[in-house]
């Protein structure tokens, strides 16, 4: 029996509606994170808040890595390459969180035999490359997309039948509700001037991507962590530090005012922490240069008698990278004249010799 292309066509919709897929109406595009407040509809933001726990691993799935019946780290290690690879393409924020959320909704519908390994590579890179598909405009092909320390390579035709599969247990649903719905609102509701905006989207955006890798955001569900993520962006604007984040619950209704406090304090943590990290260092070696020198320049008063200023050249040449070459003519010149006195008693000798 044939197929015709168009049955084809219909079957990779699956049950989307194709109106619906065609319409532009998606909660997640590229463009999203430029869009103005006035485009945005509090109704369609209030329907990502109903609609996001179908894009979210289940309650217990923290549970899991807390028990470690998942392997808390493989997962950490899986995102860190994810991020690394978004870094090196330039692909979006959005192409970067979408890849984690795949992985994440796999890792809680289907166990893999081994938690961590090659299993969870090939997964990684499955997501990640359904996530390109869905976003960027050019993608690199199956092979170029294992870069950045890849510590296996898969063949095309096998990342494929792993897309497949992801395909499957996520029964086709890739167009995920995420914080990146939700940034650009909650950001024109913090700042009615809009005159930060710009920044507090650039910001969340960093915060959120630089804590993707905690499995203790897992407990939160998107509009939480775009609430908390603006938030600690405030923090760094004086104008809008003294912001209240209990008023977040107003931003919109189905917001919940107890998990975005504790997403906030949780997020506001791991900020500091990260900032004390890229913090700069003193070294101690300068500390003991200074003070070395300082042993040196009072070196030059022997009690209360002052060295003469021949003897200071030469114990402060001695630090320096050329003293051996002073050191040699320090002693040429204080020997000059014992030199001229045997050279003179080698000539009287010989002249003997010759009478």
């Amino acid at each position: 029996m044939s197929v015709s292309c168009s049955d084809c066509f219909t079957d990779l919709l699956c049950c989307e509606d194709s109106d619906e897929i065609f319409s532009g109406e998606s909660p997640e595009c590229s463009s999203e994170l430029d869009s103005p407040a006035s485009f945005i509809e509090e109704s369609s933001i209030a329907g990502f808040i109903e609609d996001e726990r179908n894009f979210v691993p289940g309650f217990d799935y923290l549970a899991r890595f807390q028990s470690q019946s998942l392997d808390a780290s493989a997962r950490e290690e899986s995102v860190a390459w994810i991020l690394k690879v978004q870094a090196y393409y330039n692909f979006q924020p959005l192409t970067a969180y979408l890849s984690v959320n795949y992985l994440d909704r796999f890792l809680y519908s289907r166990r893999l035999p081994q938690t961590s390994g090659w299993q969870l590579q090939l997964l990684s890179v499955a997501c990640l490359s359904l996530a390109a598909k869905m976003e960027e405009p050019l993608v690199p092909s199956l092979l170029d997309l294992q870069v950045e320390g890849a510590k296996y390579i898969f063949e095309p035709k096998t990342i494929r039948r792993m897309e497949l599969l992801v395909l499957t247990v996520l029964d086709w649903r890739l167009r995920s509700v995420t914080p990146f719905s939700f940034i650009a609102f909650f950001a024109c509701k913090l700042d009615r001037t809009g005159t930060f905006i710009g920044f507090l989207i650039s910001r969340a955006t960093d915060i959120i991507l630089s804590n993707i890798k905690e499995a203790s955001f897992l407990e939160y569900w998107p509009s939480s962590i775009a609430a908390a993520a603006i938030l600690c962006a405030a923090n760094e604007i004086p104008n809008l530090s003294l912001v209240n984040p209990e008023h977040a619950e107003s931003w919109c209704d189905g917001l919940s005012k107890e998990k975005i406090l504790s997403c906030y304090r949780l997020m506001q943590e791991l900020v500091l922490d990260n900032a004390r990290r890229k913090a700069p260092k003193i070294l101690p070696q300068l500390r003991v240069t200074i003070r070395g020198r300082m042993r040196s320049s009072s070196s030059m008063d022997c009690g209360d008698r002052k060295l003469d200023t021949r003897t200071q050249f030469f114990i402060s040449t001695i630090n320096s990278p050329l003293h051996f070459y002073f050191l040699a003519f320090f002693f040429f010149f204080h020997c000059k004249n014992v030199i001229t006195l045997l050279l003179l008693s080698l000539e009287h000798i010989s002249i003997c010799k010759n009478h």
